[in-house]
């Protein structure tokens, strides 16, 4: 049960990214954009204040999101070994 739930809020973090992608998401999908975003930013948010974005010229990379995909993966994979 814990596994399920780490793989789908695994899924919820992936539609943040691509959702980050798309300025102006259409009016039909801007309420599910908002749920998504209200998901994964209490986790997000202290990440950001730890972990500093990473200049890559113009372009700044939100690492706090990289590290809870990779947090959430294992945290997985341990639950799914402990058949949890």
């Amino acid at each position: 049960m814990i596994s399920t739930a780490l793989q789908l809020y695994w899924y919820v973090l992936v539609l943040y990214v691509i959702f980050s992608w798309v300025p102006r998401p259409p009016d039909a999908l801007r309420p599910f954009v908002v749920g998504v975003g209200r998901l994964v930013e209490p986790l997000a948010t202290p990440l950001r204040r730890m972990i500093p974005p990473l200049r890559i010229g113009m372009v700044a990379l939100d690492l706090s999101i990289l590290v809870l995909l990779i947090g959430t993966s294992l945290l997985r994979n341990i639950a799914f070994s402990a058949g949890l």
